[in-house]
């Protein structure tokens, strides 16, 4: 697959505010490794700024994690995002170029009050994974209220079949038309991660052929959300986002694979491998 110009060299004469400013919304108690893993993925891929988005109460947690990423401690209930914590969302809307939704971010009730109120009031570019999806799938008609235009699903077959009422194997018997009408039905781009991970834009479909069965553990996704935002903050636009993303986070994790084994392989190695696998994807275009 062939990486945009615009990933391929940087102007001498840039500052990190050309090359975008991501901001993850998520965390909760238990769950606060989600966000870590999507804020330097977003890093390591190219972004040029990222903050994330927390409950107040954990973000020493947070401060201590992430050395580049900044925090916005956001109002919350006992370690768990707070509707009322939108406000303090919509104050720094005009800085920044894409949410990433839902890493980390619980079933909590007020905390999917807040997912709902994003996605039907923030036009940004959304990317919006785990606790976010299962928001939707709670009150799927916020995928018709939204203000975004820019909107990318990432579900694995379990978030999936809860988004379209349908059982896991029957998608499995199905996948590529249930993607692509789900994705024009209510035009957006959806990533439905798995062995061969499909992204369709409701017109086409790819196929990705990337990755390994190594990657099946806990955190890949977040890391996955963390890259496709980084790309979508850098002036991709989301199909194509979405297509790369999960190129290049397949192919980081088929390069890491040769050294770590399937068995030993973490998501946190993905981003450790990010740069070998864009070297990789850069000679692969010169062919």
């Amino acid at each position: 697959m062939r990486l945009p110009v615009q990933l391929l060299k940087r102007l001498p004469d840039t500052h990190k505010g050309d090359y975008g400013y991501v901001f993850v919304v998520g965390g909760s108690p238990g769950l606060t490794g989600a966000v870590c893993l999507a804020a330097e993925a977003a890093l390591k891929i190219g972004a040029g700024l990222v903050r994330v988005g927390v409950p107040a109460s954990l973000n020493e947690i947070f401060e201590i994690k992430l050395t580049e990423v900044m925090s916005l401690p956001l109002k919350d209930i006992g370690g768990f995002l707070s509707l009322n914590a939108f406000l303090q969302i919509e104050d720094i809307l005009e800085r920044i170029d894409v949410i990433a939704l839902g890493c980390g971010a619980s079933n909590n009730p007020s905390t999917q009050q807040l997912i709902l109120k994003i996605i039907e009031e923030v036009d940004k570019p959304l990317i919006i994974d785990a606790d976010g999806i299962n928001a939707i799938a709670k009150d799927i008609s916020v995928l018709e209220r939204r203000r975004s235009k820019n909107l990318i699903l990432t579900p694995h077959l379990g978030e999936f079949s809860r988004l379209i009422k349908t059982s896991i194997e029957e998608i499995k018997e199905n996948k590529k038309e249930l993607v692509k009408n789900f994705s024009f039905r209510y035009n957006l781009i959806l990533l439905l991660k798995g062995y061969h991970s499909l992204v369709s834009n409701g017109k086409y479909v790819f196929v990705n052929n990337t990755g390994n069965a190594g990657m099946a553990t806990a955190g890949m996704g977040d890391v996955l959300t963390g890259i496709i935002s980084g790309l979508v903050a850098q002036g991709l636009d989301c199909f194509e986002s979405a297509k790369l993303g999960a190129y290049i986070h397949g192919l980081a994790g088929d390069i890491a694979v040769k050294e770590k084994t399937q068995l030993c392989l973490v998501a946190s190695d993905i981003i450790n491998y990010l740069p070998k696998a864009v070297k990789l994807a850069i000679r692969r275009n010169r062919r």
